[in-house]
C-alpha cells in the first residue's frame, strides 16, 4: 500500500508560501506588528510540517522494515538515525534541532524564542522538501 503524501505535499508547500511572504522586500514596508503576524504564520507552517514530516518517516519504516525493526525507534531521534540510514534523509542532526525548536513552540511564547523558530524553519523546508522527494521515489 503506498502512502497518501497529499497532506505532506501541501503543508510544504503552504510553509514555502509563508516564507517567500516572510522574506520578500515588502516585509520591510510593513509595521512591526504585521511582521510578527507574518513569522508567527511561518512558525505555526513549520510546526505542522514537521509534525507531518516524522510521522511519515514512521509510517514509511513501519511499511518498509521488518516487523523488529519497525517496532524499534522508541524516541524521534533514533527515528531520525533509522531514515537517515534508509536515506529518507541526508543528515539526522539538523532533524534534532527541527524536535527541539518544535518543542520549544508548544510550551509558552517568548520573542526570542520565536525568532530562534523562525530561522530554524528557514533551515528545515529544504530538509523537508529533500524528504518528500526520496518518500515520492521509494514508495510502493
Amino acid at each position: 500500500m503506498e502512502l497518501d503524501l497529499t497532506s505532506l505535499k501541501k503543508a510544504i508547500a503552504s510553509l514555502k508560501k509563508a516564507l517567500n511572504v516572510a522574506t520578500s522586500k515588502k516585509m520591510d514596508a510593513l509595521g512591526e506588528d504585521e511582521q510578527e503576524v507574518i513569522k508567527a504564520g511561518v512558525i505555526q507552517n513549520f510546526e505542522f510540517t514537521y509534525e507531518l514530516c516524522w510521522k511519515f518517516i514512521q509510517r514509511w519504516i513501519r511499511k518498509n522494515r521488518a516487523p523488529e525493526d519497525a517496532d524499534y525507534p522508541r524516541t524521534r531521534k533514533e527515528l531520525f538515525r533509522m531514515a537517515a540510514r534508509d536515506t529518507l534523509i541526508e543528515d539526522p542532526l539538523p532533524w534534532f534541532e527541527y524536535g527541539d525548536a518544535r518543542n520549544m513552540t508548544a510550551h509558552t511564547y517568548d520573542e526570542d524564542k520565536a525568532q530562534v523558530v523562525y530561522e530554524v524553519a528557514i533551515r528545515f523546508v529544504s530538509d523537508a522538501q529533500y524528504l518528500l522527494g526520496r518518500l515520492e521515489t521509494m514508495n510502493d
